[in-house]
């Protein structure tokens, strides 16, 4: 689970740096369905082709977690529930 924490934190940090950005808000938007199961977790993927490198490996990391069903963790939901204020707030 600790590896799951750093990415979590990791995008946590790009998002609260500046939510409103176009990296934030994809991030956040495949954070956000990553949550929505019954959805098949859909995340349009071409909005992976917006982000550089470095974002683009922590979409994957991110998908990562969900492939592991740690999408469902407590820790999961808490960083999905502060980052939701955080956009929403800015």
């Amino acid at each position: 689970m600790q590896q799951t924490d750093q990415i979590l934190l990791s995008v946590s940090e790009v998002i609260e740096r500046d939510p409103h950005s176009a990296t934030s808000l994809i991030l956040y938007a495949l954070l956000t369905t990553l949550a929505i199961e019954k959805s098949g977790c859909l995340f349009k993927l071409d909005k992976l082709r917006d982000l550089d490198r470095e974002h683009r490996q922590l979409a994957y990391q991110l998908i990562e977690v969900m492939a592991r069903y740690e999408n469902r963790s407590a820790i999961f939901d808490t960083v999905r529930q502060r980052l939701d204020e955080v956009v929403r707030n800015a």
